[in-house]
C-alpha cells in the first residue's frame, strides 16, 4: 500500500510540473513579447542574412518572448506587397515611395525607420536611369516618345518623375511601362524597352553588362529615403519585438563598415547568389559608406509629405496622404 501511495504522489507531482511548465511557456509565449517578426528572406548578404545565419535575432528576440520566421524571396519591396496583405511578411524594407504606394489603398503598415542619406561623394552609386550601350540617346531630354521601365508607384518611378521635371519633360511625353525588377531586367535585355530606372542590385548588375547611365538619384533633388516598415498591429501589440529588431539592424550596419567581408555571401560562396571581383568589391564598399537605420519620429513627415506630393502632383497617387498616418514613433509608442 504503501509503495502503491508513493508511486501516485510521484505521478501526481510530475503532472504538476508538467502543467506547471507548459504554463509558463504558455505566458512566455503570450505575454510580454508573443510577437512573431515574419521576414522575407534575406538571401545571401546583408546585415539580416548574417543575423538569420548566426541566430543573433532569434537570440535577442527571444529575451523578449518574441520570435522570427523567415519567409519566401521577393525582388523588392512593391513585389512583396501581397505577402504583407496575406500576413505571411509583416516587416520589411524598402524606401518610402513604394510604402506610399501601397498606404493609399490601405493603412495597415506603417514606417517605423528611416536610413539617411548617403551624401560622401566617394560612396558608390546605388541607382540609374539606364540605357543599352548602344542606344543613341545621351540625356534624359532625348526620352521623349521613348518606352521607360519603372517599378510602379515605387522608388524607380518617383525617380524618373523628378528626373523628368528637371529636364522639362512632361511625363505623358515618356511611356512608362510599369515592371518588377526581374520583368524589367528582361525587358530592357532583350530591347522591348529603351530606358530603365534600375535600382537595388539591379543597378550594378545591369551597369556591370555595359548599360549607359544618364543620371542618378544623387543629381537629383531626392528625398525617398530607405526605410523598415511593419504592419501596425504588430507595432501596436510588440513595440519592444521592433525595437529589438531594429536595435540588431543598427548594431550589425555599423559592425559592416569595419569588417564588410562576412556580409557578403553569407551562405553560399558559389552559385547565382555569390559574388566575386568588381561586383563583390562593390557591395564591399556600399557597405563601407552604409549609414545605420534610425528610428523614425514625427520631423520625417517632411520626407514622406515630399514624395507624396510628387506621386499626387502626377497623378501616382489616388489622394494625398498624412505622413502622420505613415510613421510610427517607437519611442513615443504611437
Amino acid at each position: 500500500m504503501t509503495s502503491r501511495l508513493t508511486r501516485l504522489a510521484v505521478a501526481a507531482a510530475a503532472l504538476s510540473i508538467c502543467a506547471l511548465s507548459a504554463a509558463c511557456s504558455s505566458t512566455a509565449e503570450a505575454g510580454a513579447g508573443g510577437a512573431v517578426l515574419k521576414i522575407k528572406d534575406p538571401g545571401n548578404a546583408g546585415p539580416l542574412a548574417y543575423a538569420k545565419k548566426t541566430g543573433l535575432l532569434e537570440k535577442r528576440l527571444a529575451a523578449v518572448g518574441a520570435k522570427v520566421e523567415w519567409g519566401g524571396t521577393y525582388a523588392s519591396f512593391t513585389a512583396t506587397i501581397d505577402a504583407v496583405r496575406s500576413g505571411s511578411v509583416n516587416v520589411l524594407e524598402g524606401a518610402i515611395s513604394p510604402a506610399l504606394g501601397y498606404l493609399a489603398n490601405g493603412r495597415d503598415i506603417k514606417i517605423f525607420s528611416i536610413t539617411d542619406r548617403v551624401t560622401d561623394p566617394a560612396a558608390p552609386r546605388t541607382d540609374g536611369l539606364v540605357v543599352p550601350a548602344e542606344s543613341p540617346v545621351k540625356d534624359v531630354k532625348e526620352l521623349v516618345g521613348k518606352q521607360i521601365a519603372v517599378n510602379k508607384g515605387g522608388r524607380g518611378e518617383y525617380l524618373l518623375l523628378l528626373a523628368l521635371e528637371r529636364a522639362g519633360i512632361a511625363p505623358d511625353q515618356v511611356k512608362r511601362v510599369y515592371l518588377n525588377p526581374d520583368q524589367a531586367a528582361s525587358a530592357f535585355a532583350t530591347g522591348k524597352v529603351d530606358a530603365w530606372w534600375a535600382i537595388v542590385r539591379a543597378y550594378p548588375e545591369v551597369v556591370a553588362k555595359g548599360a549607359r547611365v544618364l543620371v542618378h538619384s544623387n543629381d537629383l533633388p531626392d528625398q525617398d529615403l530607405n526605410i523598415q516598415a511593419a504592419r501596425t498591429e504588430l507595432l501596436t501589440e510588440h513595440p519592444e519585438a521592433v525595437r529589438v529588431y531594429l536595435e540588431v539592424l543598427q548594431e550589425l550596419t555599423t559592425e559592416a563598415k569595419s569588417a564588410p567581408e562576412k556580409f557578403q555571401n553569407v551562405f553560399l560562396t558559389q552559385g547565382p547568389t555569390a559574388l566575386s571581383g568588381p561586383r563583390l568589391q562593390e557591395e564591399l564598399a556600399k557597405s563601407r559608406f552604409a549609414l545605420p537605420p534610425r528610428a523614425a519620429t514625427a520631423a520625417d513627415g517632411g520626407y514622406v509629405q515630399d514624395v507624396a506630393d510628387i506621386f499626387k502632383k502626377h497623378g501616382v497617387l489616388p489622394a494625398t496622404v498624412d505622413p502622420s498616418d505613415v510613421i510610427f514613433d517607437l519611442k513615443a509608442g504611437t
